[in-house]
């Protein structure tokens, strides 16, 4: 049986791995707030409508993610609906909220559950929070997004759900993805479940969807790691999952040089 989430475990989450965002913003609506009825009449408006629109950026990114975390099937991974491998990599930026679901789903497969998250390079406050919260689970192999410390092949199923976008660097995310390839069976696919940076997610926060990417960036980063991109889905019009095969000259490539 898969494990049960709380209500309202992922917008808490966010709260709670990002309360110093809040606090800023709180503490600059009360300033505003105070101060409002001391200014001249013309500011006085454009203060009036920076606090309204301020306030509601803050409900609705919180309401977004209420219904992307709580009340969608996001954790129910269907997008592997008929699937069957027998070898799982889950890999994640620093925590790890997959790895239960995906055993439970696939309770006949081997699951390895790896972490490349990185201090030295990943140093969002957010990602220490959630680690202390949320400690890897046993078992769980540190690893460098450049060299996965797997023999080629190892898997068949292959996920990263919300973590690719921590590598910030272009031709490092490159060098994973072709790293993902690499260990992946033949016959194998690479599930990766992205926010983008589209108009859905400005709706829903601002400028925080900057620290997302763009489809055509993703597009171009597996073009050059070799991968093909199979198939879209959209969990909401917040998420979406990208289905990927290694190039068939990539995978010719693997067997020439095995023999």
């Amino acid at each position: 049986m898969a494990p049960t989430r709380k209500p309202g475990q992922g917008v808490l989450n966010i709260v709670r791995f990002n309360w110093h965002f809040y606090v800023i913003a709180g503490i600059g609506l009360v300033i505003t707030a105070g101060f409002i009825n001391y200014l001249p009449a013309p500011l006085r408006h454009w203060a009036l409508g920076g606090l309204l629109l301020g306030g509601l950026t803050m409900i609705v990114s919180l309401v977004v993610s209420w219904y992307v975390y709580d009340r969608s099937d996001l954790y129910q991974l269907r997008w592997l609906a008929g699937y069957t491998p027998r070898r799982i990599l889950n890999i994640n930026a620093g925590f790890d909220e997959t790895s239960a679901i995906i055993q439970a789903q696939f309770p006949q497969a081997t699951l390895t559950s790896a972490d490349f998250y990185n201090p030295e390079h990943h140093t969002e406050i957010s990602i220490q929070r959630a680690r202390r919260a949320y400690p890897p689970p046993t078992g769980t192999v540190s690893v460098s997004t450049q060299n996965l410390p797997f023999p080629d092949g190892a898997f068949e199923g292959v996920l990263a759900i919300l973590s690719a976008h921590e590598i910030r660097e272009e031709q490092e995310r490159i060098c994973f993805f072709r790293e993902l390839g690499r260990v992946m069976a033949p016959n194998g696919q690479i599930f990766v479940t992205e926010h983008l940076r589209d108009w859905f997610n400005f709706a829903a926060y601002t400028v925080g969807f900057l620290h997302f990417y763009s489809e055509t960036t993703w597009r171009r980063t597996f073009e050059r790691a070799g991968l093909v991109v199979q198939k879209t889905i959209k969990t909401t019009p917040f998420i979406t999952t990208f289905i990927l095969r290694v190039e068939p000259k990539q995978i010719s490539q693997k067997h020439g040089d095995s023999l």
